[in-house]
């Protein structure tokens, strides 16, 4: 943004004028991953929209960056939720293969990449945040463990189904805001003891989401929304 107009050229841009079919006066939010404004249409032809900004508009992230590291579950429930986790804040997501996984979906999940990433694109602007979180390529569960070895401010939960302290609890110990927060959510069926065992030599504690079983899914979301509520009152990351 220069002088108070912006600029959307390319695909964006088309997506406007073609099928939304914007025209001059009209009014929406933008942003340039750092600042949001109100904007209002000034020009707007092919692959070409320019906006003259009104105001800022006030968005922030969370406190805390979380990285979610999901077993990779069947895709419709998976891409669900992708969409519920990024309107909750989440910064990254790493969908892992783990021994329950259906066989075949880490080949396939290459295939999914870019709509993984727009599904997380349509639901950041749907909830005003000021990006989408990164869409990691699938991983096998032994390289998500090592992942933020070393990293200050670095916690590092597994969900576990069974005995476990709260992960509510857990959170009260983690450092101030900026610190990274990682969430490791198993499949359908749980860990294996193997699983749980490696786990718990690369520095993952087992976290509980309470007495019911739940949905891979259910599990990563609920996660994510404790994690976020618990640093509710810290200053926002921007």
């Amino acid at each position: 943004m220069r002088g108070g107009v912006a600029e959307l050229v390319g695909d964006g841009a088309r997506h406007l004028t073609r099928v939304l079919r914007v025209e001059p006066g009209q009014r929406y939010e933008i942003s340039d991953g750092r600042s949001a404004w109100l904007a209002e249409v000034g020009e707007a032809r092919g692959p070409r929209v320019v906006f003259r900004v009104i105001e800022p508009v006030e968005t922030a992230e969370l406190a805390v960056r979380i990285t979610l590291c999901a077993a990779l579950i069947k895709f419709d429930r998976l891409e669900w939720m992708i969409e519920k986790v990024t309107e909750l804040g989440v910064e990254r997501i790493q969908p892992v293969e783990t021994a329950r996984s259906e066989k075949g979906l880490l080949q396939a999940s290459a295939k999914r990449a870019e709509r993984w990433a727009r599904i997380a694109r349509e639901a950041a602007e749907q909830s005003r945040r000021l990006r989408a979180p990164e869409i990691l390529p699938a991983a096998r569960l032994e390289a998500c463990l090592a992942a933020g070895l070393g990293e200050n401010g670095n916690a590092r939960y597994r969900l576990e189904e069974g005995a476990a302290p709260p992960l509510a609890r857990l959170l009260g110990g983690t450092p101030e805001a900026g610190s990274v927060v990682r969430l490791l959510v198993g499949p359908e069926g749980g860990w294996t003891d193997e699983e749980r065992q490696a786990a718990a030599r690369a520095g993952w504690l087992p976290a509980s989401l309470g007495p019911r079983v739940l949905r891979a899914e259910t599990a990563a979301i609920a996660a994510v929304a404790v994690v976020s509520s618990a640093f509710a009152s810290l200053q926002p990351v921007q």
